[in-house]
């Protein structure tokens, strides 16, 4: 058996404990670790970034305590830094301190903003708000001497050289959030150590006990910065076939110096599909037919294949109604990939568990149980040798890859624990997981964290069906809360799904602010009907109210007078659901028609 890497490393560690010191002409960021010297010296003029020494800052310099350097952004004042100001240990990781980054400041190079107009003014702060926006999102998680981001498995498959290099160089590009941030500093690998990678997603630790015996428990979930966005505005693959809400999730056990890992995916359906809102509740996906589906298709699952070995697809969107041509699409493009390394299965997850029959999940369990024991986990003995590796992932999916998607994962993800307890001798023969009343109440928990991280930070609300993969059955609270969920999407989706979409864009580099430019794509004009269309029908449903409760003298002048402008607004409503994709918040910075 082959003896694995270290799973992390401090050899290359970025500075963990650092000082801001601001002066008129230079920030300068102060190493305070022990035995440091270094201080990185930022020109606020020429904006270069130089290694210099503490007896260097000035005894002048305003002085505060940051956790990180997030990057640097162009703006239309000029380059801006983002520091970590506030952060929360999370836990460790075979003694690495993991932390979750809670607070952030933007500072300006500049000391004045009299050189911009007022429009220009404008413009910085509605950039500067949508930053604000991604950052306030929750979810932004970094370590100062553990590669975050990537798998036991990958970490263990890696060569010496790979160890010593800085966590900035070796991070998977698919998981640094603030890879674009960070890009002047990749091309000086003397200031490495102030860059920290951030990863976005999901991570809780837990110290468990069964039996007697103790064991920590992770959950770790990685978005895809590539295609990122919000629900509606990006779904499918790009032409790189980089697949929309793209999650890793790594499940891992340790114990006695042993550990377990299993890995699955999810990702939107992988071909060229859209869903743009317009007004309607659920708007109606549309495949194109204007492209060759089948690069992109390739690409994703080359890819795929590259990083994770045999795919199983679990597909579980409807098979009848607006889902069924995704269905029957994504099918076919396997079949006709015939590649022997992707397996396909469809699963109709509404109406297979309609009417509160969530015992049916068993039967997708069951169907895919040879596959799961094929696949086996990844595990390590406390010697440091490789037992067995993950020879392919399951790669889940429904429409949004949230809700039903957790559900499925959160099951695939308890019955490779099973296994791995029972294998490290945690579990006692013919025990179940189930059956350990603590463990299982924080396993469930867990994965509905899980589930709500991943839906607020895609669909900007928490999860739908939490309450099953919580309790382990449906209640009539979780429905309620369902539908309010499902209320507070539907207005995201539709009238601020386009300012977070610019904010993701512009936070990614998918949008690089022109200082110079003369028409700043913020100001599209709005037509007409924008605002009459609106105003009218509030004011004909008005007058028909007001004609209901105020009769006129007789019965038929009031039936006339509520029938006009009950018509009236129904028109006017008619005529804006029709326009509906006129009425939405679209994104003004990229239009997503040509990244489709």
């Amino acid at each position: 058996m082959a003896t694995a890497a270290p799973a992390g490393t401090t050899a290359a560690a970025a500075y963990a404990s650092l000082k801001l010191h601001i002066t008129p002409e230079k920030f300068y960021v102060e190493a305070c670790d022990d035995g440091a010297d270094d201080v990185l010296a930022i020109d606020r003029v020429s904006t270069e970034v130089t290694l210099t020494v503490k007896k260097d800052v000035p005894p002048s310099a305003v002085t505060r305590p940051i956790f990180g350097i997030l990057g640097t952004i162009r703006l239309v004042a000029g380059t801006y830094l983002i520091v970590i100001t506030k952060k929360k240990k999370v836990g460790e990781i075979f003694s690495h301190a993991i932390w979750k980054a809670t607070d952030f400041d933007i500072l300006s190079y500049k000391k004045t903003m009299l050189h911009l107009t007022d429009i220009q003014l404008q413009d910085n702060k509605v950039f500067l708000s949508m930053l604000n926006h991604v950052l306030s999102v929750d979810g932004f998680y970094f370590s100062t001497t553990y590669d975050l981001t990537h798998t036991l498995q990958r970490l263990a498959n890696t060569s010496p050289e790979f160890q010593e290099m800085s966590l900035l160089e070796r991070a998977d590009p698919r998981f640094v959030w603030n890879g674009h941030l960070l890009r002047e500093f990749v091309a000086q690998p003397e200031i490495h150590r102030f860059a920290t990678p951030v990863m976005h997603g999901f991570i809780t630790m837990h110290s468990c006990s069964i039996n007697g015996k103790c064991f920590d428990w992770l959950l770790i979930s990685r978005r895809s910065c590539f295609r990122a966005g919000v629900r509606y505005y990006v779904r499918g693959i790009d032409s790189e076939g980089h697949a929309a809400n793209f999650v890793e999730t790594e499940q891992i056990v340790h114990y006695k110096g042993s550990k377990a890992s299993f890995v699955q995916t999810r990702g939107s359906i992988p071909f060229f599909w859209s869903q743009r809102p317009n007004l309607k509740y659920k708007p109606k996906p549309q495949i194109s037919k204007s492209v060759n589906h089948m690069d992109g298709f390739q690409r994703h699952f080359d890819s795929q294949i590259i990083s994770y070995g045999k795919q199983m697809i679990v597909n579980l969107v409807n098979q009848k109604g607006s889902e069924k041509p995704l269905e029957q699409t994504f099918s076919k493009m396997v079949n006709s990939m015939a590649n022997g390394m992707v397996r396909y299965v469809a699963f109709d997850f509404h109406k297979e568990c309609s009417r509160m029959r969530w015992d049916r999940l068993q039967i997708l369990l069951d169907q895919l149980a040879d596959q799961q024991d094929e696949f086996s986990y990844f595990l390590v003995d406390s010697d440091g040798k490789t037992v067995t590796q993950q020879e392919g992932t399951f790669r889940s999916n429904c429409m949004d890859c949230l809700d039903r998607t957790n559900v499925i994962q959160s099951l695939l993800a308890r019955r490779s624990l099973q296994a791995q307890l029972q294998r490290l001798g945690v579990l006692h023969v013919g025990q179940r997981i189930e059956e350990q009343a603590d463990f299982e109440k924080i396993y469930k928990n867990a994965w509905a964290d899980n589930a709500n991280a991943c839906a607020k930070q895609y669909a900007g609300t928490g999860a739908l069906k939490t309450d099953y993969t919580r309790t382990g059955k449906r209640t009539q609270w979780g429905l309620i809360m369902d539908g309010w969920n499902s209320l507070i999407r539907y207005y995201k989706n539709n009238f601020s799904d386009g300012f977070r979409q610019d904010a993701i864009d512009l936070f990614l580099g998918n949008y690089s602010v022109d200082e110079v430019e003369p028409a700043s794509p913020l100001h599209v004009k709005k037509d007409w009907k924008f605002l009459a269309l609106p105003i009218i029908m509030v004011v004909a449903f008005s007058m028909c109210i007001i004609c209901l409760l105020m009769a006129g003298d007789t019965w038929t002048e009031t039936l006339a007078y509520v029938l006009f402008w009950g018509s009236a607004s129904f028109g006017t409503f008619a005529i804006i659901l029709y326009n509906g994709k006129d009425f939405v918040d679209a994104p003004k910075l990229v239009q997503k028609e040509k990244m489709d």
